[in-house]
């Protein structure tokens, strides 16, 4: 049994895990995966000489690079059941605040709420990708993937195909007290995931990437307050629907990320 160590630069999501692990999948060499995106790491246990793992890496064009092959044991295999639950709940909290974000950006007019909420469930499509596609066939895998990015990238779309139609138009104000009221919810829902993720205390790629991920989630419900805020003392839509625009382009690189999963 030998360990690959792979340095991979573009790593930094849990998009890029999928990519690698379904890239690897067919490859009967590949026994065991550790991934640290902290640090952009991959150890790949494997038996041979592991040049067929190194070529279906480099073929993703994440700017890949094998640091050394040595002797290793093959790891134990460890009980993920508790980070799963840990998972389902922060699925369930990404895609319930996707409900609320969206229901309210649409009565109180505003963009950033309703960007907020696509990032929310942009989450958790990565979220389900995960969860769901355990144990299935790569092809089903890939078709998962495949819908999952197409319909993120379509709404993202719509969201800037909006913002663009209440740049160049007459709209009403939006309500900057539903923005910063239900963005304070979001961010105590986030911080929530947070704690759950860092309650498990592990070092695996998954929940690293959760972690992240979550992180993320926070400073852009930072963002739609800071925009509420300044819509009230500015008296203008500009900071709401600037901040939209950002948002759905965090949606948009997302979406193109998790069609890669399905290439």
């Amino acid at each position: 049994m030998n360990k690959s160590i792979f340095t991979i630069q573009k790593m930094d999501c849990p998009s890029e895990e999928q990519m690698i692990r379904m890239k690897l999948e067919p490859v009967d060499q590949v026994k065991h995966l550790e991934f640290d995106i902290n640090r952009r790491k991959l150890e790949v246990y494997h038996t041979g000489n592991g040049n067929e793992i190194h070529r279906a890496i480099s073929q993703l064009g994440l700017n890949d690079r094998l640091e050394e092959t040595t002797e290793a044991v093959l790891p134990l295999p460890s009980d993920d059941s508790h980070q799963k639950k840990i998972l389902w709940w922060v699925l369930g909290i990404n895609f319930g605040f996707f409900l609320l974000e969206m229901t309210t950006g649409l009565i109180s007019n505003s963009m950033g709420l309703i960007a907020d909420s696509l990032d929310m469930l942009a989450d958790a499509f990565v979220y389900a990708l995960s969860l769901f596609a355990v144990g299935t066939s790569i092809g089903r895998k890939k078709r998962i993937a495949g819908i999952s990015g197409y319909l993120q990238m379509g709404l993202a779309l719509v969201g800037f195909a909006e913002v663009l139609r209440r740049f160049f138009s007459s709209t009403d104000m939006p309500l900057f007290e539903w923005m910063i009221f239900v963005s304070i919810f979001a961010l105590a829902g986030n911080l929530i995931s947070l704690w759950l993720i860092n309650k498990a205390k592990s070092d695996e790629a998954h929940m690293q990437a959760s972690a992240i991920f979550t992180s993320n989630d926070i400073i852009v419900n930072g963002g739609v307050i800071l925009a509420g805020v300044l819509v009230y003392f500015l008296d203008s839509k500009w900071p709401d629907l600037i901040i939209g625009g950002i948002v759905f382009s965090f949606v948009m690189r997302g979406a193109l990320r998790i069609l890669k999963l399905s290439k």
